[in-house]
C-alpha cells in the first residue's frame, strides 16, 4: 500500500499549497511509476496542473512542492528531484519497503483485504446462458471474468454472491422440448422433417438417444424437463471443471410463473407498480415502458397484446427482486451484443426507485480461437460452435482461465491454442506459475541450511538494497494497487498483467541476487522476500481461478 499511503500524504500536501495560493479547487493528479530508465521509485505531474491554476511556470511551482515534501513528509521520502518540464520524481525511504514486505509476510492471503467492506452486500451474476445447448468459448470468458470479479471483491473484504439466472422460459424453451420430441419420434422411426429454425446440436440428439435407450413412452415424457435437466447439469459440470461454483440458481420461472396467494406473479406486480406510477402504459393492447423518460432510445413494450411478457419485463422483475434481497450493489456480466439493452435496464432501476449506480453492467467482447496462425471456427463435436469444454480440455483450465483474462473485457481477444499448451517462458501463464515453482524450490533447499533465522523480527531486510531488490519489493507492494484499480474498472486483467511484470522483475532478481549464500544474514533476508514473491504470487492466482503449483 506504499503508493495510496504517499498518494494520500501528498494530497494533503498539494491541498494546503493550493488553499495558500487562494485555490480552493481539488487537484486530479498523479503518482505513477515512471519508465525503467528513470531513476526514481514515482513521478508526480502536481506542478504542471497546478501551474495552470496559477498562472506560473511549473519548474517553480515543482521546486515548491519538492522542499515542501521533503519538508513535510521526511519518514516517506528519501529525496525528490525535478525532471523535464515540471515532473517531480520520488525516491521513497528503504524502511518503507521493508516495512512493506513485513506486512506481506504477516497478513499472508490476508494482505490488501479490508474487513469494513463486509456491510456492503454485491450479487456478481454471470454467464446466465440459456440452458438450451452447451456452454461455448464466449460464455467461457465471462464466466473467467465473472468469477474472477467476484474474487477479488470478496479479497476485499465485501459481502459477494455469485448468480446464475436461468431462462427457463418461453419460447426458446418450447422450441428446446419440440427439437426434443422430434429427434426422439425420428430414432424411433418416424420419417418427420427437422425444422431449420430449431436447436441442431448433437447434443439434442444425444438427449433423444438417451431417452429411447430408456424405452420411454413418448406420451409420458416432458421433453422440456428432460432436456434442461441434461443441459444444466453439463453446464454445471464444465463451469465447476474450470473454477467456477455459483452460491445460487435463480430461475425465471420463479420471477413469470410463480404466483402468490392472490395469484400474482413477481413480474405481474412489478408491471403494475410502474403503471401506477405512469412510467408504463397501455397503447394498442400492449404494455409499454416509457424508457424514453430515462434516456433509452425510444419506449419498449413489457407485455404484448397476446398478454405474453417480454424479456425485459421479467428482467426489470428480476432486477427488483435483487434489490429486495438486501443488496447494495449488482455486478451483470453480459456480452457485448447486449450494448443497447444497458439504458433501458438502467431506466427501469430508477423507475422502480433504485439508485442506477448500484448497477454495474460489464460488457465483453467474444472470443477469437486461432490455431497455428490459421482461425479455428468449427467445433469438431458438433459442427456448429466451439465448447468451452473443448478448449479446457485442450489446453487446460489454468492457461484457458489466463489467457481469457489477458485482455480488458471490453477488449477483443485472440486465443492462441498452440501458445497455450507450450511449457515455456514463451506461455505467459507458466511463465507466472513458475516463478512459484521456483520460490518453493529455494525454500525447500534452504531446509538443509544451518543458521538460518526464521523469525521476522530478527531478519535484517537493511540488507535487500540492491535495485533488483527494491524493484522486486516495490512490485509485490503494487499488489494493492492492482486490487484497487480491478475494482475501480471491474477488471480482472490488471492482475494478468501485473503478474507478468513480476515475473519479469523476479527473474531479473534471480540473475543478479544469489539467494542462498555463505552469509546467513543475507541468506535469511532473500529468503524471506523470496516466501513474499510466493504468497504474493499465489493470492494474485487464486483471485484468477488459477492453481500455484509448487513443482514443474
Amino acid at each position: 500500500m506504499i503508493r495510496q499511503t504517499i498518494k494520500g500524504s501528498l494530497k494533503a500536501i498539494i491541498a494546503k499549497y493550493l488553499q495558500d495560493k487562494g485555490i480552493t479547487d481539488s487537484l486530479n493528479f498523479t503518482l505513477e511509476v515512471p519508465p525503467g530508465n528513470i531513476d526514481a521509485d514515482f513521478a508526480l505531474n502536481a506542478a504542471m496542473l497546478i501551474a495552470k491554476k496559477v498562472k506560473t511556470n511549473p519548474r517553480t511551482v515543482a521546486q515548491e512542492l519538492i522542499d515542501i515534501t521533503v519538508r513535510e513528509i521526511p519518514e516517506l521520502i528519501e529525496k525528490a528531484e525535478m525532471a523535464g518540464a515540471g515532473f517531480i520524481n520520488l525516491h521513497i525511504k528503504n524502511e518503507i519497503l521493508y516495512k512493506e514486505l513485513e506486512t506481506i509476510l504477516r497478513e499472508k492471503d490476508k494482505y490488501g483485504s479490508f474487513p469494513e467492506n463486509n456491510k456492503e452486500k454485491i450479487l456478481v451474476e454471470f454467464v446466465s446462458a440459456n440452458p438450451t445447448g452447451p456452454l461455448h468459448i464466449g460464455h467461457g470468458r465471462g464466466a473467467a471474468i465473472g468469477d474472477s470479479i467476484a474474487r477479488i471483491l470478496k479479497h476485499l473484504g465485501y459481502n459477494v454472491t455469485k448468480e446464475y439466472y436461468l431462462n427457463d422460459h418461453g419460447n426458446q424453451m418450447l422450441v428446446l422440448s419440440k427439437s426434443v420430441e422430434i429427434r426422439f419420434k425420428q430414432l424411433k422411426g418416424e420419417k418427420i422433417d427437422f425444422p431449420a429454425d430449431h436447436y441442431q446440436g448433437g447434443y439434442i440428439t444425444d438427449i433423444a438417444k438417451r431417452l429411447v435407450s430408456e424405452n420411454r413412452n413418448i406420451d409420458k415424457i416432458n421433453f422440456k424437463y428432460e432436456a434442461v435437466k441434461e443441459i444444466l447439469s453439463g453446464i454445471k459440470n464444465d463451469l465447476k471443471d474450470f473454477a467456477v461454483e455459483f452460491d445460487g440458481w435463480f430461475s425465471e420461472s420463479k420471477i413469470i410463473a410463480d404466483k402468490d396467494k392472490n395469484g400474482k406473479t413477481e413480474v405481474d406486480k412489478t408491471c403494475k407498480y410502474l403503471l401506477s406510477k405512469g412510467d408504463a402504459y397501455v397503447k394498442g393492447g400492449a404494455l409499454w415502458l416509457a424508457s424514453t423518460k430515462f434516456a433509452d432510445g425510444k419506449d419498449r413494450v413489457l407485455k404484448r397484446s397476446d398478454g405474453r411478457y417480454t424479456y425485459l419485463a421479467s428482467d426489470t422483475a428480476y432486477h427488483k427482486n435483487k434489490f429486495e434481497r438486501g443488496f447494495t450493489k449488482l455486478v451483470n456480466l453480459w456480452g457485448a451484443d447486449h450494448h443497447g439493452y444497458v439504458a433501458r435496464i438502467k431506466a427501469c432501476i430508477q423507475m422502480l426507485g433504485f439508485d442506477k449506480e448500484a448497477l454495474d453492467i460489464i460488457l465483453y467482447q467474444f472470443v477469437s480461437l486461432v490455431r497455428n496462425g490459421q482461425s479455428v471456427t468449427m467445433s469438431t463435436r458438433t459442427g456448429e460452435f466451439i465448447t468451452l469444454k473443448e478448449v479446457a480440455d485442450e489446453v487446460g483450465k489454468d492457461a484457458c482461465r489466463f489467457f481469457f483474462l489477458l485482455r480488458a473485457p471490453d477488449s477483443r481477444l485472440e486465443f492462441d491454442l498452440e501458445l497455450a499448451k507450450k511449457q515455456s517462458s514463451e506461455n505467459p501463464v507458466f511463465y507466472v506459475q513458475y516463478v512459484n515453482a521456483r520460490c518453493s524450490s529455494i525454500i525447500r533447499k534452504s531446509k538443509n541450511i544451518g543458521g538460518i533465522t526464521a523469525e521476522i523480527k530478527n531478519i535484517h531486510f537493511s540488507l535487500l538494497n540492491t535495485k533488483e531488490e527494491r524493484d522486486l519489493i516495490k512490485q509485490l507492494a503494487e499488489f494493492c494497487d492492482t486490487l484497487a484499480l480491478s475494482e475501480k474498472t471491474m477488471s480482472p486483467h490488471h492482475f494478468t498483467v501485473y503478474l507478468i511484470e513480476l515475473a519479469d522483475i523476479f527473474h531479473k532478481f534471480y540473475e543478479k541476487c544469489r539467494v542462498l549464500t555463505s552469509d546467513a544474514n543475507l541468506t535469511s533476508a532473500r529468503l524471506k522476500l523470496i516466501e513474499g514473491v510466493a504468497i504474493i504470487i499465489k493470492n494474485s492466482l487464486n483471485l484468477l481461478g488459477i492453481s500455484v503449483p509448487d513443482k514443474m
